[in-house]
């Protein structure tokens, strides 16, 4: 792979890119079956909380028209067994691997981050944004203040760069985003799912048991565009954008307004190649125009 891809987010140098959504990818096992993982450009982990958990109850996936509905409820070993697990075989792969870390009240948040501070991870996705748990994260990115407050604990709690990542649901999202920049945050990644909700007419019910649950995929793109266009100019620091991206052309969407990185989620569910699909994409496009970086691309518009 050519240098073409080379991407600068928050000092830390990405081959490329294109990086695998928190929630969407596991740790990458399943994939890896598939394809060689070191050919993504970062990866970021299933959200990870300080304790293990369940996750909700009742229905947890329903598929819309381009879209998905997801009420998984952070299902995750915990920080201690994934360290255990899966941090010595994720280490050895040659991409960034991005910790995404998420909790229910400061104490949470801050211990669970700790544990990742011996460990040589390049950065730490701060999950303030979670739509499906009826505590904490969802109330964290909603409002300015609460977004400040939790991110400037993580941030003197952590030694390494913390990247807020942000709900679409918040009020004024360029004001949480400004507030996490504040704070101290690297970067900021958006747009996590936006909340709607399902009815089964042949069972006469609401799908899920919280009522509300997360819609990503292709349907959520524009909206996404927007929000990272309007945060991408609300604040100085890098963004990684996400929402709806499916092909080398809708990552180039985000870059071309200004994106460090892009992350695939939904996609990789209908098309498991689908983040190495948009690399070899990109770098397609980038020799087609005869760059000699997508830099040259990045933010003309």
């Amino acid at each position: 792979m050519s240098a073409r891809l080379e991407t600068q987010f928050a000092g830390v140098t990405f081959k490329n890119p294109v990086v695998t959504a928190s929630g969407t990818f596991g740790f990458g096992r399943e994939f890896e079956k598939i394809y060689d993982l070191s050919r993504l450009g970062g990866l970021c982990t299933k959200g990870l909380t300080l304790t293990p958990r369940p996750g909700n109850t009742g229905e947890r996936l329903w598929e819309t028209p381009a879209g998905l509905l997801n009420s998984i409820g952070l299902e995750n070993p915990g920080v201690d067994a994934f360290i255990e697990n899966e941090w010595p075989h994720l280490s050895g792969i040659d991409t960034v691997t991005i910790p995404n870390v998420g909790g229910s009240d400061e104490a949470s948040y801050v211990g669970a981050v700790e544990k990742f501070n011996d460990l040589p991870v390049a950065l730490i996705e701060l999950n303030i944004s979670c739509p499906n748990v009826q505590c904490g994260g969802m109330a964290f990115g909603m409002d300015p203040d609460q977004a400040y407050a939790i991110t400037r604990k993580v941030v003197e709690a952590s030694t390494h760069p913390v990247v807020a990542k942000l709900t679409p649901n918040a009020p004024d999202l360029v004001a949480v985003a400004r507030a996490c920049e504040e704070a101290g945050a690297a970067g900021l990644s958006l747009i996590n799912t936006i909340q709607g909700m399902a009815v089964d007419i042949d069972k006469r019910r609401i799908v899920f048991d919280n009522v509300y649950a997360g819609l990503s995929g292709p349907a959520v793109k524009p909206i996404a565009l927007r929000m990272a266009h309007q945060v991408i100019h609300g604040v100085k620091i890098p963004v990684m954008a996400l929402g709806g991206i499916a092909t080398w052309r809708d990552a180039l969407e985000f870059i071309m307004i200004g994106a460090a990185c892009v992350q695939v989620g939904t996609m990789s569910f209908v098309t498991p190649t689908a983040a190495v699909d948009i690399v070899d994409g990109l770098e397609q496009y980038c020799a087609d125009q005869g760059l000699a970086n997508i830099d040259e691309v990045r933010g003309i518009l």
